[in-house]
């Protein structure tokens, strides 16, 4: 968002220059395109204006107003790209939200932490990976939407702000919603299959969630909860598609963590709609807290740093990664204290505000991770074996071929922070501080190292 606003202000800067004593509806314009992915709640609605001074400008005329500034200016946002669509397939785009990519984002984020996670130390995370990821998670996100829409299509028609979704407005009949869903799905499954044995086990496990989670919010007052769990499955996914299974010691805490996480925002998201919830009669975490909100997403915030906490320790993650949660902390700490929980703007912002939350985060692990390999170069350069001790023998640990201790911490570097060190422990124990070993000259296998 920050990143957003600079670059429409040095847009407005230079426009004014350049087209200085021109018409200024297209300047705003201009300006309103480049902020577009940060819209309000009330994006839904077909007739949400830009207001300058006395003047409006209809969203549907904003790339049209920017051309009188004397060239065509485009906008990049999902929006614009949605409208842009034959009118046609439109609806169908809106239905699975291709519009507002905000959802996907947070449904994408888990698993790139989860696969960057089980890199190799020293290494980037698996670009192909990542990719069939984010593929994956656009499909079932506009899977799990339409199903959303297909079981609250009576409630959406209520609610003013989604009254416009395509089969609320008739746009969609629940047949071709269906169809069109079997589509996703069928895509979703190729995606899917890409993968291991294991990792397409526990893909279709999280389809249970997907189908039954819109029915919540008539049941429980924690349907946030089961968002949770659905919207960070990646959380596991991720690494046994890497690995070929999950590490759970780190796997179990990333998802609690992510459902924590999902909590805060989708809390605060509701608070938006609470009163049309109130008038047709569903369920949110927002309703159940009311005037508590800040109390229970404290709690959270601590819940979801201690997983992390762990994670890190699990995974033998270092200063970066440390360094990153401390930044996260302070975001999530500064969200809630700001947060007006009755001004509908001021709970898109801060929802909006996790998907670049959830990117730090991700870039914190990539950054723990190279950093791994700084420290096996440390621990390799480490100094001189004292006079009298032969060379291939650990220096800290007398009797103990160093050499061996190394190759066993390499061997097991992808098998988890727990089994690794267990290798690196049996392999002390295995050799012995004998005065035969100290009277062996064995010469120094330094590409072993």
């Amino acid at each position: 968002m920050l990143a957003a606003k600079l670059t429409s202000r040095l847009t407005l800067n230079v426009l004014r220059r350049i087209h200085h004593g021109t018409h200024y509806s297209c300047v705003y314009s201009l300006s309103n395109c480049l902020l577009h992915t940060t819209k309000g709640p009330h994006s839904d609605s077909s007739v949400s204006r830009v207001f300058y001074g006395h003047g409006a400008i209809r969203p549907s005329l904003r790339l049209h107003e920017t051309q009188h500034c004397g060239r065509r200016s485009f906008s990049l946002s999902a929006a614009t790209i949605v409208n842009s669509a034959p009118a046609a397939v439109q609806p169908y785009l809106r239905l699975m939200r291709l519009d507002k990519p905000i959802g996907t984002w947070l449904l994408y984020i888990p698993c790139t932490w989860s696969i960057a996670l089980a890199s190799d130390p020293g290494n980037l995370p698996h670009l192909g990976m990542l990719t069939l990821f984010g593929t994956g998670a656009l499909l079932m996100r506009g899977a799990g939407c339409t199903i959303n829409d297909m079981w609250d299509r009576d409630f959406d028609k209520k609610v003013s702000r989604t009254a416009t979704r395509p089969i609320a407005a008739g746009e969609i009949s629940r047949m071709q919603a269906l169809v069109f869903l079997g589509g996703q799905l069928s895509l979703a499954l190729g995606v899917l299959l890409c993968l291991n044995y294991y990792s397409i086990a526990l893909g279709a496990a999280s389809l249970s969630l997907v189908v039954t989670y819109p029915l919540m919010k008539r049941i429980t007052y924690w349907p946030q909860f089961v968002l949770g769990l659905t919207f960070n499955w990646g959380a596991l996914l991720g690494w046994a598609a890497v690995k070929g299974s999950c590490d759970w010691s780190v796997c179990l805490p990333l998802y609690f963590s992510g459902v924590m996480w999902t909590l805060i925002y989708d809390t605060i998201y509701a608070h938006q709609d609470k009163e049309d919830d109130v008038k047709v009669g569903v369920k949110s975490t927002a309703l159940r807290f009311q005037g508590q909100t800040k109390t229970w997403l404290s709690g959270f915030t601590v819940a979801m740093m201690s997983g992390l906490i762990a994670v890190g320790i699990n995974a033998e993650q270092t200063l970066p990664y440390y360094a990153v949660l401390s930044t996260v902390a302070i975001h999530l700490t500064h969200q809630i204290y700001t947060l007006d929980i009755n001004n509908p703007d001021d709970c898109w912002k801060k929802f909006a505000s996790n998907r670049n939350l959830g990117l730090l985060l991700f870039l914190g692990i990539v950054a723990g991770n190279l950093w791994k390999e700084r420290q096996e170069t440390l621990l390799q350069n480490e100094e001189e074996v004292p006079k009298g001790l032969p060379q291939h023998l650990h220096t800290e640990h007398p009797g103990v071929d160093r050499a061996g201790v190394h190759r066993a911490h390499k061997q097991n570097k992808g098998k988890g922070g727990g089994k690794q060190k267990c290798a690196v422990n049996a392999h002390r124990d295995n050799c012995q501080d004998t005065p035969s070993n100290r009277n062996k000259q064995v010469p120094v296998d330094r590409d072993a190292w």
